[in-house]
């Protein structure tokens, strides 16, 4: 973690009094480390760093959208859009859907009203996902399903994270 971000976490744990009643070892460190780690409350989505072609085009959404390739929905797309579409993802297969020209993408290439909007819809929903109270505490942006934030700190917090905040001054 940068020194910003440490100094952040250490004025967030002194904000919480369930957090300062934790010993000062590793031990209560890990414990308020295990709290940030967990699904925020209330929900607050951010925007996936690395989600793969496969997860878009066969996955189900939490909202339950899929993928159609019927119509305008993929098949009828000119090839300029079709070659766009494979092109973004790269040769690992994978695309970073926290980047605003890639979700700008996704909205060129499935312009259009029927399964083309329903195509955006379930891109835009494969491509967020609910973030942690830690990383929610260093995200930026409005964190809804609808303007999901983009991520300054992404993974889990370790209790030496935590320990090293605790003892800023």
């Amino acid at each position: 973690m940068t020194p910003a971000q440490l100094l952040i976490l250490h004025t967030d744990i002194l904000a919480d009094p369930l957090f300062l009643a934790q010993p000062q070892n590793s031990d209560g460190a890990f414990a308020i480390a295990s709290a940030y780690n967990l699904d925020a409350v209330p929900d607050y989505w951010v925007w996936r760093t690395s989600v793969s072609k496969a997860e878009l085009v066969s996955g189900t959404s939490v909202d339950n959208t899929t993928f159609t390739w019927v119509g305008n929905g993929f098949i009828t797309r000119s090839a300029g859009e079709q070659t766009a579409f494979r092109e973004i993802f790269g040769d690992v297969g994978m695309v970073n859907a926290a980047l605003p020209q890639v979700r700008q993408a996704f909205l060129d290439i499935f312009s259009g009203t029927g399964n083309a909007a329903a195509n955006r819809t379930h891109l835009a929903t494969i491509s967020r996902r609910r973030a942690t109270r830690a990383e929610k505490l260093f995200a930026v942006g409005t964190g809804t399903t609808a303007a999901p934030a983009l991520m300054t700190f992404e993974g889990a917090l370790s209790y030496q994270d935590v320990q090293t905040a605790r003892e800023l001054p």
